[in-house]
This record gives structure tokens, C-alpha cells and sequence, in this order.
């Protein structure tokens, strides 16, 4: 992400908040840093059904029926 400070464009999508990227981060210092770094910028949220966790219960649930 420092490399990327301020000198181009970066898009990171996530389903978890930021109060638990230290936790996917493994370090809670590393993604106050990160954050601090992406956040002085535009964040869009979108919230609503996954289009991709709707296809996969689809299919999880066909499987299922199959049974």
C-alpha cells in the first residue's frame, strides 16, 4: 500500500468492516496503517444480497436436492 500512496488508483472489495481488518490482518498496527491510507480517499459501500453467494446457494441447494 505505500508503494501504491497517493500515485494511483487501488480498489479493494471486502465483506468485513473495518473495525475487523485487524483481524484479517493478523495485526491490528498493519491495517490502522492500511486504513489510514485508503480512508483519506472516496469510500463507496454497497450493501444487499452477494450476487455471487446467491449463485453459490443455488447450487449448494440443487446439490442438495439431488440427494
Amino acid at each position: 500500500m505505500s508503494k501504491r500512496y497517493e500515485k494511483g488508483s487501488t480498489l479493494l472489495t471486502a465483506n468485513k468492516s473495518f473495525g475487523e481488518w485487524g483481524q484479517v490482518f493478523g495485526d491490528e498496527v498493519l491495517a490502522t496503517a492500511i486504513l489510514d491510507r485508503l480512508l483519506h480517499c472516496d469510500v463507496v459501500a454497497i450493501n444487499g444480497p452477494s450476487y455471487r453467494l446467491k449463485n453459490r446457494l443455488t447450487a449448494i441447494d440443487g446439490h442438495a436436492n439431488v440427494a
